[in-house]
């Protein structure tokens, strides 16, 4: 296990509006405006909470004209899923005899 790499994960993870915009991009891919709605702050503070979970590999964002679409990254959901089940399991092994397997 990571550990440096999912401290940071979690990191970019601990603030409540970085919550709350994974939770609404695991509904799919929202445009920026879309996600700002769910929010009482400005567009610059949105891009800084975007830019901090981007930066975690936690979502990516595709540009199409103006707008910025954001989308929870598949490959983040499966590693993290996996990491705190190896993280959280308690079966008496160490981490290099772990083996976890996400369907």
């Amino acid at each position: 296990m990571d550990y440096v790499r999912t401290s940071l994960v979690l990191k970019a993870m601990a603030d409540p509006n970085r919550m709350k915009i994974i939770d609404l991009l695991s509904s799919g891919c929202l445009c920026g405006c879309d996600v700002l709605e769910h929010f009482d702050f400005t567009q610059p503070t949105l891009s800084h909470h975007m830019k901090a979970l981007e930066k975690a590999g936690i979502v990516s964002v595709t540009k199409k004209s103006q707008w910025h679409y954001y989308t929870l990254r598949e490959d983040f959901v499966k590693d993290f899923m996996g990491t705190m089940v190896k993280l959280l399991s308690n079966d008496g092994q160490n981490d290099m005899d772990k083996e976890i397997v996400i369907k």
